[in-house]
């Protein structure tokens, strides 16, 4: 089965130039593989590096050893040494990622914001997909015009999640998909993975809420926090 997504020997840590220069390992020989249509989720103790790991994929953070083999456009990209050209087509083209917290330009309107996420897509075409989306999210027509700054923490994640879902990305990542989210709300979101995982999307994920895992995860990959020496 071919990977979708694969680290071998994956490194990260973090330098605090504020501490004398001492450096923090969080991350150490981390090899995962993810197939299309497979849902694996990160689990491990808090502080274990689980989020590290997830923006490390993403090319946020940039990893320090070993590589992140994407599968983009025919090709194998190994983000952790990828130019910032490149990992911006990657983004915009196969790995799509809902982070924990909406991050968007002041006074753009929530169905723009999730419009402007359409991979291939016309704009009209956008749009309506986007309100679709927003819809089934729960999010009212009458808020769709508005920019989200002002709204709820869960109308926020409702918001980040149909943006991320938005561009059906062969590769999605999520961060606590479901973490602001009602019961009503979360059972919507499973089946959005599902369907995702259907449409043979591969998707890595942190589930605290132990229900939506094992709806949704195929496989579990423990990240164990690197001890001290």
């Amino acid at each position: 089965m071919t990977a979708m997504l694969r680290t071998t020997d994956l490194g990260k840590s973090f330098l605090l130039h504020l501490q004398g220069g001492l450096r923090i390992p969080v991350l150490d020989h981390v090899d995962i593989s993810v197939a299309a249509g497979e849902c694996v989720a990160l689990v491990g103790a808090s502080g274990a590096g689980k989020s590290t790991l997830l923006r490390s994929l993403y090319g946020n953070y940039r990893a320090d050893a070993g590589a992140i083999l994407i599968q983009h456009a025919g090709q194998l990209i190994d983000i952790a040494h990828a130019s910032p050209r490149d990992i911006v087509k990657v983004r915009a083209d196969t790995l799509g990622y809902v982070s924990q917290f909406l991050r968007v330009v002041p006074r753009v309107a929530a169905i723009d914001i999730v419009a402007e996420a359409a991979r291939d897509m016309p704009p009209e075409a956008a749009r309506d997909r986007a309100r679709a989306l927003l819809l089934r999210l729960n999010i009212p027509t009458r808020l769709h015009a508005l920019p989200p700054a002002t709204f709820s923490g869960g109308e926020q994640q409702r918001i980040n999640l149909a943006r991320g879902f938005m561009g059906s990305h062969p590769i999605l990542l999520l961060d606590e998909p479901t973490a602001s989210l009602d019961n009503a709300n979360r059972d919507i979101v499973v089946d959005m993975i599902r369907e995702a995982k259907q449409c043979r999307t591969a998707i890595v994920g942190i589930f605290h809420d132990v229900a939506v895992r094992d709806a949704v995860a195929d496989r579990l990959y423990q990240v164990t926090p690197i001890q001290d020496s």
